[in-house]
């Protein structure tokens, strides 16, 4: 049975499984848990545990500066698998106050940890205070900030108070060659900015394509350092 006090043996007997069997035994074991759908290639975390269970809870964060094809895609991604999919929007009075003293783009000077709080950390920390446990598409091949992404940990950045919670990448060991191939296998849709030199994808104004020999976060917040490449919702990767 999956629990806090026993992370570095599931981790341990999750290294030699594959991500199918380790989101059916996550999906059993913890049964108040939630999938999180970035609107990109993660369409294919989303679909496995589907097939595993049907009615899964699937959350995405509507940041409200989202590309439209990014919109477009998770809700044909919303219909294709007929999910209940729950949409986390930030503080409207929070944004509002960002923007009135800001402006609409004051992550290219003083940095985006401010607007992805808002946007993100927030309303995920709301979502994610009444469950036991969330499931990502993290791998370790995305950033150097995922380097050591582990199958599965403790998340104390988003317990809510006096409450554990567990965090699962079942994806964590796999490449990017390897989500790509289950996205053909099965046919699904993905998102078309793929088609045009996007690969982590993220909001309009913080997200470009990458090069050749780039990771897959260059493209986000390229204007800061490598190492600053996470918008808050996965900061237990950051060591300081």
């Amino acid at each position: 049975m999956i629990s806090a006090h026993n992370i570095a043996e599931i981790n341990e007997k999750f290294n030699t499984m594959e991500p199918r069997d380790i989101l059916q035994q996550v999906l059993a074991d913890v049964p108040n848990i939630v999938v999180s759908f970035s609107g990109a290639e993660d369409v294919a975390l989303v679909a496995m545990a589907w097939k595993l269970k049907k009615n899964i809870k699937v959350f995405t964060l509507d940041t409200g500066r989202l590309h439209a094809e990014t919109y477009q895609f998770i809700d044909k991604v919303r219909q294709e698998f007929d999910l209940d999919l729950d949409f986390l929007y930030p503080d409207t009075t929070a944004i509002q106050q960002l923007t009135s003293n800001k402006g609409l783009f004051s992550f290219y000077q003083d940095g985006h940890e401010e607007c992805c709080s808002i946007r993100k950390t927030e309303p995920l920390r709301r979502q994610l205070a009444n469950v036991d446990a969330w499931i990502t598409g993290q791998r370790k091949d995305q950033s150097p900030t995922r380097t050591d992404v582990p199958l599965a940990q403790v998340d104390a950045t988003f317990a809510a108070p006096g409450k554990t919670l567990l965090k699962f990448n079942p994806f964590a060991n796999w490449r990017s060659k390897d989500v790509w191939d289950y996205i053909r296998m099965f046919d699904l849709p993905y998102n078309p900015l793929h088609d045009q030199g996007f690969v982590s994808i993220g909001c309009q104004p913080c997200t470009k394509p990458i090069g050749p020999n780039q990771h897959e976060r260059e493209g986000r917040w390229w204007w800061e350092e490598a190492t600053a490449k996470e918008c808050g919702l996965h900061k237990i990767n950051i060591i300081e």
